[in-house]
């Protein structure tokens, strides 16, 4: 049987549907979850994150708009403060995020994508 990917995907966003296409060439099973639909909950941000080997502050768009409108940049932010804004606000999460045999990578650059599928 094939691995499975699952992309968390935003098919609004260029980068997004480059990485999706490229996942659906690769010849691995592929599980769409549009984020902003369907967005992860708390442990599977911190599935997500331990996979990433980032920090919560390291996986949101900190220049997005409403990253500045909520202050998220306020140190004085605990993570799990910052991971509730996700989990609210799920356009703050970075995409694509791709996950596969317990790894994941951010999907900007390609290349990241890339590199997670040849290991």
């Amino acid at each position: 049987m094939a691995d499975t990917a699952t992309i968390y995907h935003n098919p609004r966003c260029s980068k997004s549907r480059a990485a999706l296409e490229y996942l659906q060439q690769s010849g691995l099973q592929v599980e769409t979850i549009e984020y902003l639909k369907q967005p992860p909950d708390k442990p599977t941000l911190l599935e997500i994150l331990s996979e990433l080997q980032l920090q919560p502050r390291e996986l949101m768009r900190r220049s997005d708009k409403i990253y500045k409108d909520l202050n998220l940049n306020d140190s004085a932010l605990t993570d799990d403060q910052l991971l509730d804004a996700m989990v609210e606000n799920p356009v703050l999460i970075e995409r694509p995020i791709v996950r596969l045999n317990g790894e994941a990578a951010i999907g900007r650059p390609l290349d990241n994508i890339i590199d997670l599928l040849d290991e």
